[in-house]
């Protein structure tokens, strides 16, 4: 286990900040761990500005995994700069179309005590930002749902989910990239394509990217 330094970037950062915790993670890879997905957000926007020696950075739900590090020490000290305070620069706005018609809509509706206009019109009004990618190309966790309006996941997980449907679980939302098994409760779905391998970048919802989902 190694700590970082607690030095801080920037004027008026000078009180001390809890040392990063950094794990080796196989041969050459070394994992982060932060307080939440905005720190994860913020900690490899800055590792990327910097040019940190690693391969690939990948932030997560409350960690960044460094992959291809030559020097664990000089990552340490490189990452010991950074402040949890510090805030990545906006990433672009992503309009998502949704056709609102999921078959969760009445179970969200009665978890916010509302009713489904309310959903929808609660729903679009966040803006979310893509924290991390998921579980297929083009898959992306979209941090932005307040706790208080976190719902659960099925019990059962569904043995198909179509293609482009907006769903949430907890206080994530995504949007199923190809169709396949899931747990979470559907909103809606859109014909947005999340994923193409001619783009650049390939995901549409790439993390950092911001997202507002438009009723249509």
């Amino acid at each position: 286990m190694y700590a970082a330094d607690d030095r801080r970037l920037g004027p008026g950062h000078t009180d001390p900040v809890e040392p990063l915790s950094l794990r080796r993670v196989g041969a050459d890879a070394v994992l982060v761990e932060v307080a939440d997905s905005a720190q994860a957000r913020s900690l490899a926007a800055y590792a990327r500005a910097v040019r940190t020696p690693a391969l690939e950075v990948v932030p997560g739900a409350r960690t960044v995994l460094f992959d291809g590090v030559p020097d664990l020490d000089g990552l340490a000290s490189l990452l010991g700069r950074w402040s949890p305070d510090d805030e990545p620069e906006p990433g672009p706005l992503v309009e998502v179309p949704v056709a609102y018609d999921g078959a969760d809509l009445a179970f969200v509706a009665e978890r916010w005590e509302t009713d489904v206009a309310g959903v929808v019109a609660r729903h679009g009004a966040i803006e979310f930002v893509s924290a991390f990618g998921g579980f297929a190309p083009g898959f992306a966790y979209l941090a932005g749902l307040a706790e208080e309006y976190a719902v659960p996941r099925l019990e059962r997980p569904r043995a198909r989910v179509p293609a482009g449907s907006v769903a949430l679980a907890g206080s994530w939302c995504g949007v199923y990239p190809t169709a396949s098994p899931g747990g979470w409760r559907l909103l809606g779905r859109t014909d947005a394509p999340l994923w193409d391998p001619d783009r650049s970048p390939p995901a549409l919802l790439a993390p950092g990217t911001r997202v507002r989902f438009v009723a249509g």
